[in-house]
């Protein structure tokens, strides 16, 4: 389960009704007062479920056994909530990503980055189910399972939209910055370079300071 939300803070400065010949120079110079561009805020609330039974091993007349103890259950449900953010920083814009064709543009945006800005346990909603003959599962445990939890979540950015979120944003701020500079709208075009996958993201990934510990809410 997540939230959305969606932001974005970038404008053209001195941008009048031009013919679409402007230099590409002074198009780069535009784009890169955008800097930092914020463009996209999910909030993802997942539930760590971990079944941990007691297990018997050893051998009965050279015979091997394996067997899970009924009377030995341990189970827990641990809620979690990742706040990821996405932004694109324009600071190292330039001429490769920018394709001019006549009256044509197209515009292929800065590799997209995705920000831990939190990762908490919901202590107060976390649910242990442990049979008498074993102990609860303890603070470190906890937080090994809400790690893990976190893990998976950001194996999914692929598919959770915030990228192809923070491309549809971006458009909506450098669409109308090109149609100042003379272009129309048919004739803009704003991209990534490529379709990212889960081993993609490894490199898009960075954390917010300490936020990006599991701890308490």
């Amino acid at each position: 389960m997540f939230g959305v939300s969606v932001f974005s803070a970038c404008e053209g400065r001195g941008m009048g009704k031009e013919e679409p010949h402007v230099d590409t120079l002074s198009l780069i110079l535009q784009v890169k007062e955008c800097a930092r561009l914020h463009t996209a805020e999910y909030e993802v609330h997942k539930l760590v479920l971990k079944d941990d039974p007691l297990r018997v091993k050893g051998h009965i007349f050279q015979q091997q056994f394996d067997m899970e103890v009924p009377i030995g259950e341990r189970k827990v449900a641990v809620p979690i909530d990742v706040t990821l953010k996405a932004y694109i920083d324009f600071s190292g814009f330039s001429e490769k990503n920018v394709l001019r064709s006549g009256d044509r543009i197209v515009i292929t945006l800065p590799d997209p980055r995705v920000v831990v800005s939190s990762s908490r346990i919901d202590h107060e909603e976390v649910r242990q189910f442990v049979s008498l003959t074993r102990s609860d599962y303890t603070s470190a445990e906890l937080a090994d399972f809400a790690r893990q939890g976190e893990e998976e979540i950001l194996k999914s950015v692929p598919d959770l939209g915030i990228l192809e979120m923070a491309r549809e944003n971006a458009a909506h701020v450098l669409v109308p910055m090109l149609e100042g500079l003379g272009y129309e709208d048919r004739n803009i075009v704003v991209t990534f370079r490529k379709r990212f996958t889960e081993a993609d993201i490894p490199l898009l990934l960075e954390r917010e300071g300490e936020a990006g510990k599991i701890g308490r809410k």
